[in-house]
């Protein structure tokens, strides 16, 4: 015997010890000892017995003593048997084994009894030659197998051996299977295994002891499981399974047995079921890939086996359990024969008186017939048991051999459920079968049934769902109708029932069914009334049942497929129920907490589970690749599911008003045609939703007979009796109650079938109309509950009814008969009726019909049907999720419905469900308590400051306010806010209606300080900085408290804080909620959130402006526009003399927040304007428009937005940038000067905008008005000054002539607000007038800086007026004046200006303006000769002669008493430079002179204004170079000298010695008077000879002295000029306004 493991034989038995072992068990000794001595145990316990007490010596010696015999029965090489299969020990041929016997028995003197010999017993004798052939055995693995198990079998069929013989003979094989001594490469081994199964499967014994008995029965169990299990059970034929099997059942079912020997067998039956069914997957792949190769192989075997196991020890298989008293006849010899010995299926045997026994015959190996191993034919026997054994009706199987026989199956279908549904002969009973029977199994009160049945159902329709489609919706129907509470949610305080709307209050079942209607498409197999007739209308379930029901419901929803299944194959078909959506709402309501009260309280978990479990399944599928092939198109799903909406909609019309049903499914086109009476029927025919009842009276009323006649017409009752014809018919509707219209149905109904095909026997339609009467009343007479049996009609009473009436003849006998038997035996069951076996039967064969009819279900292992199928179950789900979240209390609960809140959201956002993501938000936001529409109140938020480290300014500050404190201290708050912003994250694009309580949220955290208000990424559209937020009640530093125990700090906060009338200090646990607040708004990530918001695509960014906008508080908008001011109302008088007090305005933050965050949004980008911009603008206008009822703070940001969006929008028309300007200069002047940075900031970025946007904006009046208004505001200064300096110097220049002036002006009023640093200068001066340097130059002011480049612009816009000039329309002069007067007079105006850095920068513009080349024409080209003498006057009379006229003012010269000689002395330099310019053009004016002795004049004044010495030293200097130049040039010239003394002491009167034309003469004249009167010394020192002569005088004689004037006169005519100078004067100080002149005057004092 070798040793090693690898080389030992497979064995063919299997056991608990032994089933996981790879190898084969070593045997320590030799296998044909060890056959021996089995054989020796067994025949010692005989010979133990008193039946074999005195055995032969053969018994014990093993038989002949020949060693030499040649041939040993048993062995390969030679074989004897005799015909009936005796077996020949070695002898003569002719030798008798008898004769043997008795030689050998004689030797030793044994006698048996009665003096016979025991030697041929046949049980001993066998083993005694088996121990012979042993003898010779090399290799046991040579030994026949058949010939190896013969003594054995023949003890354990034996009836004459006991219990113990026949455990030792079933441990003996058990141990040759074990051992490998009995292995697949055994000879004969297929024929051995098939006697050793029909061996055991017809064990017999003597029963003594019923233990001892029933260790028998265990034993055998364990073999046969053995056997099966083991690796050499696939050689076993179909007939040996099918014993074996019948054999198990029969010790399952037998009641007498012990309970632990029937649960043994129980545990058995199932091992060799999951072997045996499991061999179903082999067998597919032994016979090929096509589908039926299997049963087309087996189909000839599928009916030669068939199994009866025995039920409550009827046809059992032994009689183990009898007692020996009752088991033996009178005589006490002979053993009863049991029934089954005689039965053909066991192995031939026959009882024989005393103790001997008929051997089997042992084939030979010619004659034994082939062996298949076994197959499909006995895999579906033991289906078919299996199944048949679950029968409710059947009263032999006690529900205790169901709740066996439901385990079994159980097993089958968890091993082979997919291998049985590819079968049909498996699927077969399947289908019908196994499911009747289940489905009324449920309805089964008692537990372990109930459990088990929805248990096999669960695995049923786990495995083989394909090809139950409709079954399973009947199962499922039943569920739902059965679990689906009927009673309102109840409404909890504090719960707004809204959050749970979606929650279906009752399923969503079909309607019943007619009769099968191919291709009509609208054919619905399960109706609600059907179920009703199979028993499954559901109703009340004691709690432990529906707590089943509910575990086998998440048994199959825990299906990753299941509920998309449902929704493709039954939600989106039009004849079946919208099982998905039921499922759904029956979970999701199951969940609800209430629903323990009428179930258990393990139900609202198990529901929540399986509903959060589909949630995840849809969630684990998102990133799965799409699979398109072999599903159903989703556009065709999508249509049917919405025709099946109309359907349904018109069938619950038709119901209530037929017409009206049919007037409605005609207008959505369901029925083509409604005057069309067979487009009418097909459809009422086809559709199973339609009321039978409704029905019946509409088509058999007088009206529509041509409509009944066309709904018959639809019938086919070619080859069926009438009573068959007319069950077809009654089947689509119900009869009316009224005999008229019976009576018409009748009749119609009688044509017709008479028109299809009368049979032989009936005369005409009044036959049939009789009959037809006869058969219903027969119907009703033999299936009346309330008839006794006696009273029925019988045969004959029908038969002599209708004598007759078959036209004068009666009907043939077997004819009535046959209908009567018919009716009798099977009610026709009218629709909406009865509700008993029958009509069950009735139903279900119905439900198979249309199951033949009905495609397999769809198996969808896709995520493509996901998003639709979401669509139509979430809000359930969400409801459900929202009302578990507010009503529970533990942790894990939190954290699933969080989970599922995460996941819905994720799928929502994946499918653009916007509608689904808004409600999650929506609920969410409730539960958070932040999304009130209210805002909360601020009146007692309290700033904390306390020490930090880590902050910046080393302060971190906490608002306490009454909404962070509430909500600090709710844990669900937080957590819901908390599951809403990470829903919300990532996914914000694709929200829609919920911005508006997000908005609300945000709204509600702004205004206490929980987020802040930077929180907008605005830095690159905002420049005005964070929203200002209102002050706090008060503000406590918490570092600086002492350290007082808390109940005396608290009472005396308390008291301080009611004696001052405020809030009283925030309590520790106050500011620690408030902390729990700060840490949640922290943990929400609002950056995030913001920074995804303004990466959204347009139409997401709409959502968010419209629910900000919707935000706006109505009470500033304007709804009444005043036409007519109404008459004011008198003043109220004044209570106790008080004065009513003005109602201010209130600040609202979080309106400004609101068209902030609007503003941005909409500034985006290009698109963001052209589509958001109109409606955040028509916002923004509408606050604006208010003015009067807004807060300052509000209307400033609100025009600061405007003017963003309209430097953004200039490429549209929806703002234009007049009417905003218009509408911000209306501000009342006060609120215009709070509002001026961020208007102004808004004005300013609007002038950095396109070409256009600068001119629209600059040519506005309203913009200059706003700009001259707002200039001398402190904080507005600079903003003016730049906008004015990007209009001059910017690039383009926005300078018009529409502007032009305005310009200008402002200018000019910076230039006299720089007059302020006149003061800084004058104190400049006083140290250095004492003597003293000062340390350092101080600096200029801004004030006298933009007063300085002022003036700089002033004179740079002269080059821009001759281009004015030509543009303008009006006439030269005219034009000349308007454009270049404003520069004088703003010029001249800064010349007086106290600041002498600004008056000396106006004079020298001043100088260069009036020196510039292009001043003096008219034309814009500078080469052109000079215009008219009106440019020349204007200059002097309208500016110079002003100018100086003022600065000799004493109050213009107090203004800077230390530098105003100076600007004196620059403008006499001015003067005499301009009149020396023009000299030379202008000397032939005749108002040179008059001009000339103004200038005199002018000076003169100057000269004797006695202010210091400058003038004394300017004036004479510039004269002295005029009159040089008047000189050089021929205008100045002396008088010649007097001519010598002539002869003629009188001289000639006639005779002219001066030269001088007249005019130069009197020019002389004049300036030689003039000067002698302010600088007597000035014309002799330049003409010493002319000094030297008498002075000259005025004279009117002669040509010479005309128009030289007497000094009376010329005095009057200066003070005349001084006088109009005045005036003029007076002129030009208007220019400069009331509001400056007092600042200058200040800055003066």
């Amino acid at each position: 015997m070798a040793s090693d493991n690898d080389s030992l034989p497979t064995p063919l038995f299997s056991t608990p010890q032994t089933a996981g072992h790879t190898h084969p068990i070593h045997v320590a000794i030799d296998p044909v000892s060890l056959v021996i001595t089995e054989c020796i145990t067994v025949t010692s316990a005989m010979r133990k017995h008193a039946r074999w007490a005195h055995s032969s010596v053969s018994a014990i010696l093993g038989g002949g003593s020949k060693a030499s015999s040649p041939t040993m029965v048993g062995r390969k090489d030679g074989k004897n048997r005799d015909a009936a299969g005796s077996v020949h020990f070695g002898g003569g041929v002719g030798e008798k084994e008898g004769e043997g016997h008795d030689v050998l028995a004689s030797r030793w003197g044994l006698r048996g009894k009665k003096g016979k010999s025991m030697q041929d017993n046949p049980l001993m004798s066998a083993f005694a030659r088996l121990r012979n052939e042993m003898k010779g055995c090399k290799d046991i693995s040579t030994f026949e197998v058949p010939a190896l198990l013969h003594p054995f079998l023949q003890v354990i069929r034996s009836s004459s051996t006991s219990a113990p013989i026949t455990s030792l003979a079933l441990i003996a094989i058990t141990k040759f299977l074990a051992y490998s001594i009995i292995s697949r490469e055994s000879p004969k081994l297929a024929l051995g295994m098939q006697l050793l199964s029909s061996a055991i499967t017809h064990c017999r014994f003597e029963a003594t002891d019923s233990a001892a008995d029933e260790i028998v029965l265990l034993r055998i169990l364990k073999l046969m499981e053995g056997m099966i299990s083991g690796p050499g059970g696939d050689i076993l034929s179909d007939e040996s399974v099918c014993e074996m099997m019948e054999t198990g059942l029969s010790m399952c079912c037998q009641v007498r047995l012990s309970e632990v020997l029937r649960r043994s067998a129980e545990i058995s039956m199932v091992t060799m079921c999951q072997t045996i069914f499991q061999r179903l997957k082999t067998l597919e792949v032994e016979a090929g890939e096509d589908p039926g190769a299997l049963e087309e192989t087996t189909k000839e075997d599928m009916d030669a086996v068939k199994m009866d196991p025995s039920v409550n020890g009827e046809n059992s298989m032994a009689s183990p359990v009898r007692r020996k008293n009752e088991s033996r006849t009178s005589n006490g010899s002979e053993l009863e024969t049991p029934k089954e010995e005689l039965d053909e299926r066991s192995v031939t045997s026959t009882m024989m008186s005393g103790s001997q026994v008929e051997l089997p015959h042992l084939p030979d190996a010619e004659e034994a017939p082939e062996i298949k191993p076994y197959s499909l034919p006995s895999i579906r026997e033991l289906f078919r048991v299996l199944v048949d054994l679950l029968d409710p009706h059947d009263r032999q199987h006690t529900d205790t051999m169901r709740v066996m026989a439901l385990r079994i199956v159980d097993v089958a279908l968890e091993v082979a459920g997919p291998s049985i549904a590819n079968h049909p002969s498996l699927a077969s009973l399947a289908k019908d079968t196994l499911c009747r029977h289940l489905f009324q199994l449920v309805r089964n009160e008692n537990m372990a049934i109930l459990n088990e049945s929805l248990r096999v159902a669960g695995t049923l329709l786990s495995t083989c769902r394909s090809v139950l489609k409709l079954q399973q919706e009947l199962y499922l129907s039943y569920l739902v109708a059965c679990l689906h509470p009927r009673v309102e949610i109840p409404q909890e305080p504090g719960i707004d029932p809204s959050l749970y709307e979606g929650v279906p209050q009752a399923p969503r079942l079909g309607k019943p069914a007619a009769s099968p209607q191919p291709n009509s498409g609208r054919s619905t197999p399960v109706p609600v009334k059907d179920r009703q007739k199979l028993g499954l209308e559901g109703g009340a379930r004691k709690p432990d049942a529906r707590e089943a029901m509910v575990e086998n419901v998440g048994h199959l929803v825990r299906i990753p497929s299941f509920m998309v299944e449902l929704f493709v194959n039954y939600d989106c078909d039009v004849d079946r129920s919208d099982l998905c959506m039921d499922m759904v709402g029956l979970l999701s309501r199951s969940a609800f907490p209430d629903s323990a009260t009428w179930s258990t309280t393990n139900v609202p978990p198990l529901c929540l589970d399986a509903l959060l479990g589909h949630v995840q399944f849809i969630a684990d599928r998102l990133e799965d690749e799409p699979v398109y092939d072999g599903y159903p198109e989703r556009a065709r799903l999508r249509e049917q599911r919405s025709q099946k909406k109309v359907i349904t909609r018109g069938a619950t019309k038709f119901n209530e008003n037929p017409k009206g049903g049919i007037a409605f499914l005609a207008s959505q086109g369901i029925i083509d045609d409604p005057n069309n009476v067979h487009s009418v029927v097909r459809f009422l025919k086809g559709t199973t939703r339609i009321d039978k009842k409704v029905l019946g009276d509409y088509i058999s009323k007088k009206s529509n007979e041509q409509l009944l006649g066309a709904f018959l017409d639809l019938f086919d009752f070619t080859g069926q009796r009438v009573d068959e014809a007319l069950r077809q018919l009654l089947n689509s509707f119900r009869l009316p109650g009224e005999s008229q219209l019976i009576e018409r149905i009748v009749t119609v109904f009688a044509e017709k079938y008479c028109a299809s095909d009368t049979p032989e026997g009936i005369k005409n339609n009044d036959a049939v109309y009789v009959l037809t009467y006869a058969i219903i009343m027969l119907n009703t007479d033999q299936h009346n509950p309330n008839l006794k049996a006696s009273n029925r009609m019988s045969y004959n009473d029908f038969a002599r009814n209708l004598r007759g009436v078959n036209d004068g003849q009666d009907f043939p006998q077997e004819y009535l008969q046959e209908i009567y038997n018919s009716i009798r035996t099977k009610e026709i069951i009218l629709p909406e009726e009865h509700d008993n076996k029958h009509a069950y039967d009735h139903a279900w064969k119905e439900l198979l019909i249309k199951a033949q009819d009905a495609r397999d279900l769809v198996i969808c292992k896709t995520n493509i049907f996901d998003a639709d199928m979401f669509a139509a179950t979430w809000r359930p789900v969400v409801a459900t999720l929202t009302y578990v979240f507010m009503s529970a209390s533990d942790d894990a609960v939190f954290s699933r419905v969080v989970t599922g809140f995460d996941q819905c959201a994720q799928i929502a956002a994946k499918y653009g469900l916007s509608d689904a993501l808004d409600h999650i938000i929506y609920c969410l936001s409730s539960l958070s308590t932040l999304a009130s529409e209210t805002p909360p109140s601020t009146s007692l938020n309290t700033e904390v400051q306390a020490d930090d480290e880590n902050s910046e300014n080393g302060k971190r500050s906490v608002m306490v306010s009454e909404t962070a404190v509430r909500f600090g201290r709710d844990f669900k708050a937080q957590l819901a806010t908390v599951v809403l912003f990470k829903v919300l994250t990532g996914h914000e694009a694709t929200v829609r209606d919920g911005w508006v309580h997000l908005v609300r949220i945000m709204l509600n955290l702004f205004l206490n300080s929980l987020i802040p208000p930077s929180t907008i990424s605005t830095e690159d559209k905002i420049a005005l900085g964070s929203i200002p937020l209102q002050n706090p009640a008060q503000v406590i530093e918490r570092s600086e408290r002492s350290n007082e125990p808390g109940l005396f700090s608290a009472f005396t906060s308390y008291v301080s804080s009611f004696a001052n009338d405020e809030p009283p200090e925030p309590s520790d646990q106050e500011i620690e909620y408030t902390l729990n607040t700060v840490d949640c708004v922290k943990a929400c990530d609002f950056k995030t959130i913001f920074t995804n918001i303004k990466d959204m695509p347009l139409m997401s960014l709409k959502s968010v402006v419209a629910s900000l906008i919707a935000q706006i508080p109505e009470s500033s908008s304007p709804r009444v526009i005043v036409v007519k001011p109404e008459i004011p109302a008198p003043t109220p008088v004044r209570a106790n003399g008080t004065r009513p007090q003005s109602k201010k305005p209130v600040y609202d933050p979080c309106l400004v927040y609101i068209l902030e965050l609007a503003t941005v949004l909409a500034l985006r980008d290009e698109e963001t304007v052209e589509h958001l911009g109109q409606q955040v603008a028509s916002s923004l206008q509408t606050v604006i428009r208010d003015a009067s009822n807004v807060h300052p703070v509000v209307l400033s940001r609100a025009v600061y937005y405007l003017l963003l969006l309209l430097k953004a929008s200039n490429d549209h028309d929806y703002i234009r940038a007049p009417v905003v300007l218009h509408t911000i200069s209306s501000f009342d002047e006060a609120l215009l000067k709070q509002a001026a940075f961020p208007v102004l900031n808004g004005m300013y970025d609007c002038m950095q905008g396109t070409t256009g946007l600068r001119k629209e904006m600059s040519t506005s009046p309203d913009f200059w008005v706003i700009l001259r208004n707002l200039h001398a505001e402190p904080e507005a200064t600079r903003l003016v000054y730049d906008i004015l300096e990007d209009i001059i110097a910017g690039s383009p220049s926005a300078i018009a002539p529409d502007n032009y002036e305005s310009t200008i002006l402002l200018l000019n009023d910076f230039a006299t607000a720089g007059s302020a640093g006149a003061l800084q200068e004058q104190q400049r001066d006083d140290p250095t007038r004492r003597g003293r340097q000062p340390k350092e130059k101080p600096k200029q002011t801004e004030a006298v800086t933009r007063g300085v480049k002022a003036m700089v612009w002033v004179h740079q816009m002269t080059d821009r007026v001759p281009s004015f000039i030509s543009q303008s329309q009006l006439d030269k002069e005219k034009a000349w004046s308007a454009y270049w007067t404003p520069i004088f007079r703003a010029l001249t105006t800064q010349s007086l200006n106290p600041c002498r850095s600004i008056r000396h920068q106006a004079l020298t513009s001043l100088q260069r303006s009036l020196l510039s080349p292009s001043l003096t024409h008219l034309s814009p080209n500078p080469d052109s000769p000079p215009d008219s003498d009106y440019i020349w006057t204007t200059l002097f009379s309208s500016v110079l002669f002003p100018l100086i006229n003022q600065l000799l003012r004493p109050e213009v010269y107090q203004s800077d008493p230390h530098g105003m000689s100076e600007t004196r002395v620059q403008a006499a330099t001015l003067l005499c430079k301009m009149f020396l310019h023009y000299l030379k053009q202008r000397a032939e004016w005749d108002g040179m002179l008059d001009l000339w002795c103004r200038i005199l004049q002018v000076l003169d004044r100057l000269m004797n204004s006695g202010v210091g010495d400058n003038l004394e030293e300017e004036i004479p200097e510039s004269l002295k170079n005029i009159l040089h130049v008047m000189a050089a040039d021929g205008y100045l010239l002396p008088p010649p000298p007097p001519p010598p003394p002539s002869a003629s002491p009188v001289p000639d009167p006639n005779l002219n010695y001066d030269g001088r034309t007249p005019e130069q003469q009197k020019l002389w004249i004049e300036t030689w008077l003039r000067l002698e009167r302010f600088l007597p010394n000035l014309m002799p020192e330049l003409w010493p000879e002319a000094a030297k002569r008498p002075p000259p005088k005025r004279r009117s004689l002669g040509s010479v002295s005309e128009g030289v004037k007497s000094p009376e006169k010329d005095e009057a005519k200066e003070k005349s000029v001084e006088v109009e100078e005045k005036g003029k004067e007076n002129v030009v100080s208007e220019t400069v306004p009331k509001m400056e002149e007092a600042k200058v005057e200040e800055a003066k004092a």
